[in-house]
């Protein structure tokens, strides 16, 4: 029998454990296995975010729903980031501590028992889109969590990413845009 190296089947291996929804785009982490479908009855994947939930209207975060989570959810939790943002990456909302029954957010709501950390503004909770100039793509990223979560209402922003980042067992993510205006 003949052996192979061991770099070519780390490479078959990897490949073989990689999710089939990874994203090009900066989407899911395509070795977080498993695969999230995240969608709002406000807006299509891709597509503008109604005024409503911007700055330029009510400010409240759309309504979003998902399915497929893993069996081994914990927890759910949910960022918003704005990777367009003339300072880098900016955090619209971290939500933590959702129900794994629970597949849907209603517009503005926040979950008893669920934890805002801060944004990028430094307050905890949604802050809604406005961007300076063109368009901006908001990610709406739902994270199955495989194990618990401690985070505290205005928990720092890094932490809580890094925390539900480390914990996520699968991801989905939807995207909208908001244009200048």
């Amino acid at each position: 029998m003949r052996r192979l190296p061991a770099s070519l089947l780390l490479t078959a291996a990897l490949a073989g454990c990689s999710s089939p929804g990874g994203r090009s785009d900066g989407g899911a982490d395509s070795t977080v296995p498993g695969s999230i479908t995240v969608t709002s009855p406000a807006f299509a994947d891709g597509g503008a975010i109604p005024e409503q939930f911007t700055c330029r209207g009510t400010g409240t975060s759309p309504p979003l729903e998902w399915s497929g989570m893993p069996a081994g959810t914990r927890s759910v939790a949910i960022t918003v980031q704005d990777p367009d943002a003339p300072g880098g990456t900016f955090v619209h909302w971290m939500l933590s501590g959702l129900s794994p029954g629970q597949h849907e957010l209603p517009a503005g709501a926040v979950p008893d028992g669920a934890v805002q950390a801060r944004n990028s503004r430094g307050d905890a909770g949604w802050t809604p889109p406005c961007p300076p100039s063109g368009t901006h793509h908001y990610r709406f990223t739902v994270y199955a969590l495989g194990k618990s979560v401690h985070l505290s209402d205005g928990a720092a922003t890094d932490d809580a990413l890094s925390a539900v980042q480390n914990g996520s067992i699968a991801q989905g993510m939807l995207i909208g845009t908001v244009t200048a205006g």
